[in-house]
């Protein structure tokens, strides 16, 4: 267990920057723990960070993480006030290569402990990586996504990952009708944003 009862995502965060458990610390340039309101009950997650992210050290903030803001916009979300974006690995894959399996292993408690302390009551799977290891090993985004599952007391629902996005844009209403789906649920849930 890393964390005891109470911690903040603060005191997390500080543990989390000494974690040596696989190689991806050692390219790093800053760890990308996560961003937003802890408070809040709607979580994002996507796999790991990219270029960008690990140089200024926040999740999605190139432009994949603009395109997601503006997704966000749309339904009345915002990073900066009632939502909260992690990975699920918190260091950067070299050349942005998907998070090798014992990676994602070692990583994956920090994002546990995460959810320990905020407790949304729906989390977004941003991509295939992140809906597989969160959801199900066999999920389709192309297939599934904008479905809700429930797992425990929490919703889960995978989507395209908004770096996909920007290279297939013919996904962008798919992905737009899975927002539209998730401000639907979130008034159905009565989820105070």
């Amino acid at each position: 267990m890393i964390s005891g009862d109470n911690m903040t995502l603060d005191e997390l965060n500080e543990k989390c920057l000494a974690c040596r458990a696989c190689k991806l610390c050692e390219g790093r340039t800053n760890l990308v723990f996560g961003v937003g309101n802890e408070k809040s009950k709607i979580m994002f997650v996507g796999e790991g960070p990219g270029e960008q992210e690990d140089l200024q050290g926040y999740p999605f903030v190139g432009r994949s993480g603009q395109l997601l803001d503006k997704l966000l916009a749309v339904i009345d979300l915002s990073r900066d006030k009632n939502v909260y974006i992690a990975n699920i690995v918190k260091c950067r894959p070299p050349k942005n290569r998907d998070p090798e399996a014992q990676e994602q292993d070692e990583c994956i408690k920090w994002l546990r402990e995460q959810f320990k302390i905020i407790r949304p009551e729906i989390v977004v799977c941003l991509g295939r990586i992140a809906a597989q290891r969160l959801i199900s090993p066999d999920f389709r985004v192309t297939r599934q996504h904008g479905e809700f599952i429930k797992k425990g007391d929490t919703l889960f629902m995978g989507t395209y990952h908004p770096s996909a996005l920007l290279r297939y844009p013919e996904n962008k209403e798919a992905a737009f009708a899975d927002f539209l789906a998730l401000r639907g649920k979130i008034k159905e849930m009565n989820i105070q944003i």
